[in-house]
């Protein structure tokens, strides 16, 4: 873990949640925002600021469920959650970000420039699609099992997790120790609060649900938009993930090999340096 400190933290408070945020730089700067997976935390992102601390401001928050904000069981949908973001950027004064959503926080993204685009310099996406996809439905239910399923359940689904999402390069290079290690964290931050991945899991249906009726949305989005797909990812298939060069506008599509679902984790050297290009640039040209 990172020795990092944010320079200013605080919550925000809507619709009944309570939500953690954290900048990194003093506003001088344009800022990156960072959006969570599923089951991280902003503690997750540090490791990996110092890769933009050189040349950008970085803001990060958790979603209900994650980290310090609220863990209350109640319902949330993944338009509340972008919103929250807004809420933040109106707390520091900042009018525009870069995005960047990885896999759960790419469906946040989406929404996001579907419905606030004047406040995006850039939007980065990885791990994600904007189809109607029945296997991915499938691998929802199938998780949805495990989370409301027993504690042994639950830890069944934490060895499986990693198949799913995770190269078979990267996994060469990891010891059985460092991956025992990482999902005994996971098991242990979601064990006994299964209901919190219940709810960030359950607000997809309504994202899909919506997806025919916001498609126009989508599809009007300006934002240059830069989309990163692992060739090895399992999860969202690289196929399916460039099926978004057809629906958002000003998009570029690139293809980053030996990786699978996390490509920030897997490739951080290409990853980071790839989007930092796309950013200076904010224009999809290579």
């Amino acid at each position: 873990m990172s020795d990092l400190v944010p320079d200013t933290t605080g919550w925000i408070t809507s619709d009944g949640f309570e939500i953690w945020w954290e900048r990194f730089g003093t506003g001088s700067r344009e800022t990156v925002c960072l959006l969570n997976g599923l089951a991280m935390h902003t503690k997750a992102w540090y490791g990996f600021l110092p890769r933009l601390l050189d040349e950008y401001d970085v803001v990060l928050y958790d979603y209900p469920g994650q980290g310090d904000s609220t863990r209350d069981d109640l319902p949330v949908t993944i338009p509340q959650i972008a919103r929250f973001l807004t809420l933040i950027l109106d707390e520091l004064g900042i009018a525009k970000v870069h995005l960047m959503g990885i896999s759960y926080g790419g469906f946040i993204a989406l929404d996001f420039a579907r419905m606030f685009s004047e406040r995006l310099h850039t939007l980065t996406l990885s791990g994600i699609f904007l189809s109607h996809e029945r296997l991915f439905g499938m691998y929802q239910d199938l998780s949805l099992r495990f989370y409301r399923g027993s504690r042994e359940a639950f830890e069944l689904y934490t060895h499986y997790m990693y198949e799913k999402i995770f190269s078979e390069t990267f996994v060469r290079k990891l010891t059985a120790d460092q991956l025992e290690t990482m999902r005994q964290r996971f098991f242990d931050r979601f064990a006994d609060q299964t209901h919190c991945l219940i709810r960030l899991t359950e607000a997809q249906d309504p994202f899909f649900e919506s997806l025919d009726t916001n498609l126009p949305a989508y599809r009007a989005i300006p934002t240059p938009t830069l989309i990163l797909a692992g060739d090895q990812d399992r999860a969202i298939p690289p196929w399916t993930q460039r099926g978004l060069v057809d629906i958002l506008p000003n998009t570029r599509f690139e293809l980053l090999e030996s990786c699978g679902h996390v490509v920030y984790l897997e490739q951080p050297d290409l990853f980071f340096s790839t989007i930092k290009a796309f950013m200076a640039a904010k224009s999809v040209e290579p």
